[in-house]
């Protein structure tokens, strides 16, 4: 979904996701702990996120979530 404002890009060769909101840079998230963290940095509540919201975040290059992990990170 292109109109998501949090993008979770494909992941990198050294491990990793880079994540941006709204085009800015975020970090590199390597599992769903860093995520959260830059969600909150972001100005977003970790408990009310839910990480399925195609509205919130596209994920790109790879699946969700397994587990607690990130997959493909």
């Amino acid at each position: 979904m292109a109109d998501a404002p949090i993008v979770v890009h494909p992941p990198s060769p050294t491990g990793g996701r880079r994540v941006t909101a709204d085009g800015q840079p975020l970090g590199v998230a390597r599992n769903v702990a860093d995520l959260l963290e830059f969600l909150r940095r972001a100005g977003l509540d970790p408990d009310d996120v839910q990480l399925a919201d195609p509205n919130l975040i596209e994920w790109r290059g790879g699946g969700r979530m397994c587990g607690r992990e990130l997959i493909n990170v």
